[in-house]
């Protein structure tokens, strides 16, 4: 047996192995990157088609912060809020809530608020809604997700933030009412959130995700704004 010939084969082997795992390593982590580089220009196309570059001054991406409230947030998990300045003035923001009671299962959204509490819109960012019925929150399907536009909790009143099937101001799309109905409470609630939070939320003591969430700080006016999340949902 040639022992010698066996040993550089391996060696030969081993080598090749080492080259393979590198190559898969440092494609895997260019891949990361590219995705995560395409996810982040996704990510600010949607931000600033609901705030426009030319209404702000500042990076988005940086002045930012998490908030927690599961009922009006519709998730446990921390929801990033995107800040909108100019010259040190609040201008608007984007909230990421979720809407957890779709058809599917949970939609997640990007909403702009305007400092005045109306709304600049509303993006899907992703959901599991039914291919041709569910799926027309989509902006590219139809122009549902656009009826959001300048709305806020006085347009129109409390009352009427509902489909229209449940008594309210709101178009439900054909075949489809549970898609739209959990998006519209999510948006009023995400509304209900923003009156009770808005000058926390812009506030610099919580500047990049630092200090005392809007949560926290304001703990004495939980039973306020919960209060007015269960009555929506009554009505």
């Amino acid at each position: 047996m040639n022992y010698r010939s066996i040993t550089i084969t391996a060696v030969i082997l081993f080598l090749f192995a080492i080259a393979g795992t590198a190559l898969v390593a440092v494609t895997y982590d260019n891949t990361r990157e590219r995705i995560a580089a395409n996810e982040r220009e996704r990510l600010l196309r949607k931000l600033h088609v609901l705030v426009s570059p030319a209404r702000h001054d500042n990076d988005l991406f940086t002045d930012t912060l998490k908030v927690h409230d599961e009922l009006l947030l519709g998730t446990p998990e921390p929801v990033m809020v995107y800040r909108a300045r100019r010259d040190d003035q609040p201008v608007a923001l984007v909230i990421a809530p979720v809407a957890p009671d779709g058809y599917s299962g949970s939609i997640r959204l990007l909403i702009g608020i305007n400092y005045d509490g109306t709304l600049t819109g509303v993006r899907v960012v992703t959901h599991r809604e039914t291919p041709g019925l569910g799926d027309a929150i989509e902006e590219e399907r139809s122009d549902w997700i656009y009826g959001f536009d300048g709305k806020s909790l006085e347009n129109p009143p409390a009352a009427r933030w509902e489909v229209r099937k449940d008594g309210g101001d709101f178009d439900q799309l054909t075949g489809a009412t549970i898609t739209p109905r959990a998006i519209v409470g999510a948006v009023s609630k995400s509304l209900l959130y923003y009156r009770e939070h808005r000058e926390a939320l812009f506030s610099r003591d919580t500047e990049n995700g630092k200090g005392h969430s809007p949560q926290s700080r304001k703990e004495k006016h939980n039973s306020i704004h919960r209060g007015d999340a269960e009555n929506a949902e009554k009505k």
